[in-house]
């Protein structure tokens, strides 16, 4: 055909333009949303009964199973699990990870193209100090919007191997800043409310936004310390630790969180693989906790118990026994290389190759993964705009802003100001860093402030690093920064950690600055001709006592590792736009508390004769730096109790009316009105100070004196308030009495003592309440 040799118009052609460009996007829009599965354009597969979305779900996991071959079965037991062609379903990637903002680390993502990155979120540990519950699930709300994104845009998974909930146990271990923090309370909390914002509390019905997975059960909290490893590791745990301390956020994540995976450890817990224990996996996760989802290994743990652990003389017997104790995925490829074997062998049965697929399966299709038409979806409208948005990256922001922690201001020398403080020398090697504030798995930020360019939001800046990393090996650099100091009307010393001395895989050997950085500290704040403020990133404690008690240095602060925007939030801090309201996650500690203690020793609870210290605040009552829960404000808040019970009844069984086991404290099985006993606490928040602010409102209890269950106080709950100068907040804290005032035995059991609890409210405000047991009526009233 001849080409029409009419001009179009200038009106014509950009509309002609603008269509084409619109088809082009479409197009490959619809190219990178192709369908999981259950594509209703091919006649082949649009009528098989696990396309039906309006089955239910175990009625569709059952038509698939029966359809596929065993061999074809295997290949789906594995994190890339292949494709079935025959049956219209696409290769998956079940490796993703979303620990503060969607990650790159696992297969699973691409940055790229529409999508060249996420919004990074301060790490955990730096979140988890905020004390806040509504931020850690606004932030897994938003991660779960870009990681639908990112999967409509073809770019990624559904499902996120997040969040890490084990217990900050040891202040070396190089993954603690992955983790809420040391107290099994607040852990819980951040793992059932960053779970649901992941995978959408609001969603009818079983649907999932995404698929959580809380991570790594259990007792895992080593990864390479004088020659002890992860993959050798045996955690001798006693029953007493493993119900109180280590299963506790675990537990929290499926009946609170109600998550959709759990991940098993590389460790031993008692001489066996964690992978391969049915007690841990059958008998508790599924049994005790219900959970609804798959049970997923670490990656290559299954692997690593027959190579590394020896814990099976055959791949094959590895296989079988890992799937036989509840195993559903593993995490490399060492299940589909060897399941089948073991089936032929008659180590293991088809069924129970069926049972783990239905669990995997069941998740996918509540992912929608399986509906074929998307169309409908609740989440099918998200896309590349709805990543790194100005409101995601506000957020996070905020969330820097609320983690960081001020932790001396000596003579009230903080806030500077943008008057007297005109010119601000910025020193030490973490002040203009940007990958170092995201921490590890980590993804590609929107974009970076550093401290130094915060910093230079506020004042003129004269900028050295002082040594060229945090290693800081040499004094090449410190006339230098001594130079700036004496230049500036304040100084700025950003000092700390980073990856390469606290990581995955790397564990700290000590708890001092490392290299010559607290040389670099002391000799500039001798330098300075104004005030010096300390501020530390890092994702474990640091003893800076030097510091502390240094008059030179005006204030210290904590901020963790902060996220894209952790510089302008440092700033903020610095300059007084923001208020500091975080509190310590995390004991820190003095030096001389790891000088003998290996980090082997999982007893949580002190053994004097022994000269074992004990763990956490909860159970070690020997010097610290800065305690659990420490953080100071620019203004003050005063604490008032409004109401709180004084006496609390449980009831018993008649049986146990001459029982020795009602003075020894009642076992919670026992109990029968533990649904019912939920008390409030009303506690006023005053600010009495000259500066609006937040302040994080912690509520501990004590149990009865002369009981041998625990030394210390421990966390049973905390509200996150906002008090303008002058005025007063009333917080209420509900205590469930089954579950906050109850300790745990030697032998694991749960039990509420007998006697006067003291409730304690921040440092002065103290309250008692006496428990004591009623005998259930024998013969209760009939309607």
């Amino acid at each position: 055909m001849a080409r029409n040799k009419m001009k179009p118009s200038f009106t014509f052609f950009p509309v002609l333009l603008l269509l084409l460009t619109l088809f082009s996007l479409s197009f490959r829009s619809i190219e990178a949303r192709s369908l999981f599965a259950c594509n209703p354009q091919e006649e082949l597969t649009r009528n098989l009964g696990f396309c039906k979305a309006s089955l239910p779900i175990h009625v569709r996991v059952r038509d698939l199973i029966g359809r596929l071959t065993l061999q074809e079965k295997i290949t789906l037991l594995v994190n890339n699990a292949a494709p079935v062609p025959r049956l219209g379903i696409q290769r998956y990637e079940w490796w993703s990870e979303a620990l503060h903002g969607v990650s790159n680390v696992g297969p699973g993502v691409k940055f790229g193209g529409a999508i060249p990155a996420a919004t990074s979120f301060p790490q955990v540990i730096t979140t988890a100090a905020a004390f806040n519950e509504s931020l850690w699930e606004k932030i897994g709300e938003v991660v779960s919007d870009e990681a639908r994104a990112m999967y409509n845009e073809g770019t990624a998974g559904l499902t996120y191997w997040s969040p890490n909930v084990n217990i900050f146990r040891d202040p070396r271990w190089g993954r603690g800043q992955e983790t809420p923090g040391e107290d099994p309370l607040l852990a819980s909390k951040y793992a059932a409310r960053y779970v649901q914002g992941l995978q959408g509390n609001d969603i009818a019905g079983d649907r999932l936004k995404v698929a959580a997975c809380c991570k790594h059960y259990t007792a895992y909290d080593l990864d390479n310390w004088r020659g002890a490893d992860r993959f050798h590791f045996n955690a001798r745990v006693s029953k007493q630790d493993l119900e109180d301390t280590y299963n506790v956020p675990f537990k929290a994540c499926v009946l609170e969180g109600k998550v959709a995976s759990i991940m098993c450890s590389y460790n031993q817990v008692n001489g066996k693989p964690t992978c391969a224990d049915p007690h841990l996996l059958k008998d508790i996760v599924r049994g005790e906790w219900h959970l609804n989802g798959y049970i997923v290994s670490d990656c290559d743990s299954v692997q690593v118990l027959y190579e590394q652990q020896h814990y099976t003389a055959l791949p094959e017997e590895a296989a079988a026994d890992s799937i036989k104790s509840g195993l559903d995925l593993d995490c490399g490829p060492f299940l589909a290389v060897h399941t089948e074997q073991a089936v032929r062998r008659g180590l293991l049965s088809e069924v129970d190759v069926n049972n783990a697929l239905s669990n995997t399966i069941a998740v996918q299709m509540r992912l929608g993964m399986f509906d074929g038409e998307r169309s409908a979806h609740p989440f099918e409208r998200l896309g590349s705009k709805d990543v790194c948005t100005p409101a995601h990256q506000q957020l996070a922001l905020e969330a820097a802003r609320q983690g960081i922690v001020l932790l001396k201001n000596h003579g009230s020398s903080l806030p500077l100001s943008t008057k007297s403080h005109r010119t601000v020398a910025v020193i030490g090697p973490n002040s203009d860093v940007t990958v170092t504030m995201i921490g590890n798995y980590a993804g590609i930020a929107c974009g970076y402030t550093s401290p130094l360019q915060g910093i230079g939001r506020y004042a003129r800046t004269i900028h050295q690093v002082g040594c060229v990393n945090v290693a800081c090996n040499g004094v090449q650099g410190f006339e230098l920064a001594e130079a700036a100091a004496r230049q500036a009307d304040a100084t700025v010393l950003v000092m700390g950690l980073d990856q390469s001395i606290e990581a995955e895989f790397r564990d700290r050997v000590g708890l001092l600055l490392p290299g010559r950085q607290q040389e670099l500290v002391s000799r500039v704040s001798k330098a300075s001709r104004g005030p010096t403020v300390l501020v530390l990133m890092s994702g474990g404690p640091i003893d800076v006592s030097f510091a502390k008690y240094d008059p030179k240095i005006s204030a210290i602060l904590w901020a963790g590792y902060p996220g894209q925007a952790g510089g302008a939030a440092i700033a903020d801090v610095l300059f007084g736009t923001t208020n500091p309201g975080g509190k310590l996650p995390m004991t820190w500690y003095p030096q001389g508390y790891v000088a003998r203690l290996p980090m082997t020793i999982m007893d949580m609870r002190a053994n004097p004769s022994k000269g074992y210290p004990g763990r956490t605040y909860r159970f070690y009552k020997g010097p610290v730096v800065f305690p659990f829960g420490y953080g100071l404000s620019y203004t003050k808040f005063n604490m008032g109790l409004a109401h709180a019970p004084k006496d609390i009844t449980v009831t018993v069984p008649h049986a146990l009316r001459n029982s020795s086991m009602i003075s020894n404290g009642v076992k919670i099985k026992h109990m029968t009105n533990c649904d019912e006993l939920i008390v409030p606490v009303h506690i006023d928040v005053k600010n009495t100070g000259t500066l609006d602010g937040s302040h994080s409102l912690l509520l501990f209890s004590t149990p009865p004196p002369g009981m041998q269950w625990f030394s210390n106080k421990q966390l049973i709950g905390f509200e996150k308030v906002n008090v303008a100068v002058g005025s007063k907040q009333r917080v209420k804290i509900d205590v469930q009495v089954c579950k906050h005032l109850s300790v745990v035995d030697k032998y694991g059991i749960r039990k509420i003592p007998m006697g006067e609890h003291k409730l304690q409210i921040g440092d002065d405000l103290e309250h008692l309440i006496s428990v004591q047991a009623s005998l259930e009526d024998i013969n209760p009233a009939r309607p």
